[in-house]
Order: structure tokens, then sequence, then C-alpha cells
């Protein structure tokens, strides 16, 4: 099997995984936890979120075959949760109502705020449109800005304020938006 990493591809996933893994966006839910706990296991949270992410990309797929389900069906469901998703950022309200974590270990860090049913739904949504390579290059380097928005979370919040997040937040929500269009065009037709 040869890998065909394509850099195109790589960067729009690498992007789709951003917008909904949000981790400039959990800096408050960061910072909350860090004062309240003392420390934050960033390397340990960094590296079980990977390997959810990676586990969920090849094991997803069978699952859903398992139970009947196509990766063209489970792409189209995503992208309504995409949208929705882009929706909560950019609207500031919260659809699906996740509770904030009370302590702050891997559990509430790596599952569910970096590898969340969003994250999920999203990682088989892009297997349906790239390859597998491409994608573990965007968890990748996905894992490397969370690692870093986690051990300098306080420095990021000082540097950017609460505006410059909530300004991220929404500029990635409409983007996040315009993906969940894209994936519905090029998943909807192989369905009728």
């Amino acid at each position: 099997m040869e890998l065909q990493f394509n850099s195109k591809e790589i960067l729009t996933a690498s992007m789709v995984l951003f917008a909904v893994i949000d981790i400039l966006g959990s800096v408050p839910i960061i910072i909350s936890l860090r004062r309240k706990v003392g420390h934050i296991q960033s390397e340990k949270a960094s590296l079980v979120a990977g390997v959810i992410m990676i586990a969920f990309l090849f094991i997803g797929e069978k699952i859903l075959r398992l139970i009947g389900i196509d990766v063209n069906s489970f792409a189209v469901a995503g992208a309504f949760v995409l949208f929705l998703l882009g929706l909560e950022m950019i609207l500031g309200i919260s659809i699906f109502g996740e509770d904030a974590p009370e302590t702050a270990s891997v559990v509430p860090i790596a599952f569910p705020l970096i590898a969340g049913a969003g994250t999920m739904t999203s990682l088989l949504s892009l297997r349906a449109e790239y390859a597998v390579e491409n994608i573990i290059a965007a968890i990748i380097l996905n894992l490397i800005l969370v690692y870093i928005v986690l051990k300098s979370s306080k420095k990021i919040e000082q540097a950017v304020g609460q505006n410059g997040l909530t300004v991220i937040r929404k500029v990635f929500g409409i983007i996040l938006m315009a993906i969940a269009v894209k994936l519905f065009a090029g998943n909807a037709p192989q369905l009728f």
C-alpha cells in the first residue's frame, strides 16, 4: 500500500478538526480546571486523545458496517452535526448541552473536551472524503497544537483576551458550517 500524502487534504482536515476540537475556545474551561485542580497533564491528555481519535478512525467504520450504515450516510449525518456545532460557535449558544467537567484529568480533557462526539463524527465524515494517511497527519498536527495550548493556556488567555477568543471561535464556526455544507453536497447524492 502506497501512502499518498496530499497537502490540501491535510490542511482541510486539519482545519475541520481544529474547528471541531475548538481548543482555543476551550481555553476558559482549561483555565477554570487548572484553577480548581492546580495541574493538567498536558502530555497524557494529548496522547490519550490521539489514541482515541486514531482508533475511532479505523474502528468507527467497522462499527457502522456492523449495524448496517454506510460511510456516506454517516457523513451526511456528520454534516448536520458539524453545521450545528458551527451554529453553536457563531451564536454562542449550547445546542448539545455538555456539562463542564468537575475535575482536571485525562477523562474530561482528552474525552470529551478534545476527542468528543463532534470530533468522532468529523473523523468518519472526513474518511468519506480524504485518504486515511492525510487524516492521521491532520490529527497529529492538531494534537501538537492541543498540547501547546494546554501547556500555555494562561499565556494565551492573557495575550488574546476574551474578545479575541470569541472572534476566533466565530470565524471557525463559519468555516465549520461551510465545510458541513460541502460535506453534505458531496455525500448526499450517493444516498439516492
